[in-house]
C-alpha cells in the first residue's frame, strides 16, 4: 500500500482533515506500506508557506510520520504543462474566455455542496490557436470519450457508503460533469483534478484515501488517468467529520481546528478519540 495525505495549506489542519491523514496513516503503517505527505498548492493566491508550516507542526503533534520528502505541487507546474500540452496535442483540450469568477472557481480544490457548474460548450471547438491571455484551457469530455475509443473505464472503491466497481457511464458525465477547467493561463492555477491525477501516478500511490465529498469528483480524475495513459488506484471515500448541525467541517470554522484543540491542552490521544480513531496506530 502507498497512500497520502495532500491538503491545500489555505488554512489552519481541523477534525476533519485529522480523522483522513490519522486514518491514511494507520491503514497504510498496518500493511507496512508507504505514507506520503504532498502539499496541493497550485492555487498560489490563497495557499501560504505559514500554513504549510503549522500542517506540518500539527501532523507531527498528532504522531505522524511519512516517508520521504513533502512533495509540492507548486513546484511541478511544469509538469502538469507538459500533460495539458500532451491532451492539447490531441485535440482534447480548448480554449474559453468565459466566466471568469467561475473558472477560478473550479480550479481551486472541491468543496462539500459546490455542484458542478456544468458548461455549456460556448468555447468548444475554438482551435488552441486562438487561445487568448486569462483564457482557461477547459478539457473537451466528448472528445475525450471518443479518444477513449468505447473503452470502459472505472474504479474500485472500498468506501462505507459507494463500494464495488464503478463503472463511468459516458452520458451521464456528459451531463453531469461537463467540460471542467484544467488550466488558467498567466496564474500558474493548475485544477485540482489534472495535479492531483498525475501525481498520484508520478508516486505510485495505490489507495486514494479521503473524504467522500471528494468521490464525485474521482471520475474526472479517472478520465484524466485514461487519456494520460496512467494507472488507477483503488479509492477509499471515508465518511466526514460534521459538526453539531451535520454541517462538514471547513478551514474557515477555526473553533475546531487542530492549532485551537493544543492551545487548549487536549491531548493527541483525546484528538483520535474524538474522531473515532483511538485505535488507530499512529506511533511508527
Amino acid at each position: 500500500m502507498r497512500t497520502r495525505f495532500a491538503p491545500s495549506p489555505t488554512g489552519p489542519l481541523h477534525l476533519g482533515h485529522a480523522y483522513s491523514a490519522i486514518l491514511a496513516h494507520g491503514l497504510a503503517r498496518a500493511a507496512g506500506g508507504t505514507f506520503l505527505l504532498r502539499m496541493e498548492d497550485t492555487d498560489l493566491a490563497r495557499c501560504k508557506p505559514e500554513w504549510e508550516a503549522l500542517i506540518i507542526d500539527d501532523l507531527r503533534w498528532l504522531g505522524l510520520g511519512w516517508d520521504g520528502p513533502v512533495r509540492r505541487q507548486s513546484g511541478r507546474i511544469a509538469q502538469y504543462n507538459m500533460r495539458l500540452e500532451a491532451l492539447a496535442q490531441s485535440g482534447l483540450v480548448y480554449p474559453c474566455s468565459c466566466s471568469r469568477a467561475d473558472i477560478r472557481a473550479a480550479s481551486s480544490a472541491p468543496q462539500e455542496g459546490v455542484a458542478f457548474d456544468v458548461y455549456p460548450g460556448i468555447c468548444r471547438g475554438r482551435p488552441m490557436g486562438d487561445r487568448q491571455p486569462g483564457d482557461a484551457l477547459r478539457l473537451d469530455l466528448a472528445a475525450a470519450f471518443d479518444h477513449l475509443g468505447g473503452r470502459h473505464i472505472g474504479f474500485d472503491e472500498s468506501g462505507p457508503r459507494h463500494g464495488g466497481h464503478i463503472e463511468i457511464d459516458a452520458d451521464l458525465a456528459k451531463a453531469t460533469i461537463g467540460d471542467v477547467v484544467l488550466s488558467r493561463k498567466g496564474e500558474d492555477i493548475v485544477s485540482y483534478f489534472l495535479a492531483s491525477a498525475f501525481d498520484d501516478a508520478d508516486q505510485a500511490i495505490s489507495h486514494v484515501i479521503r473524504g467522500e465529498d471528494l468521490f464525485r469528483f474521482t471520475p474526472i480524475q479517472v478520465i484524466l488517468q485514461g487519456l494520460l495513459d496512467l494507472p488507477t488506484p483503488a479509492y477509499y471515500h471515508h465518511e466526514l467529520i460534521r459538526d453539531p448541525s451535520g454541517h462538514r467541517l471547513a478551514k474557515r470554522d477555526d473553533a475546531r481546528a487542530i492549532r485551537k484543540y493544543r492551545q487548549d491542552g487536549i491531548s493527541p490521544a483525546e484528538i483520535r478519540a474524538m474522531v473515532g480513531l483511538q485505535d488507530v496506530s499512529a506511533n511508527r
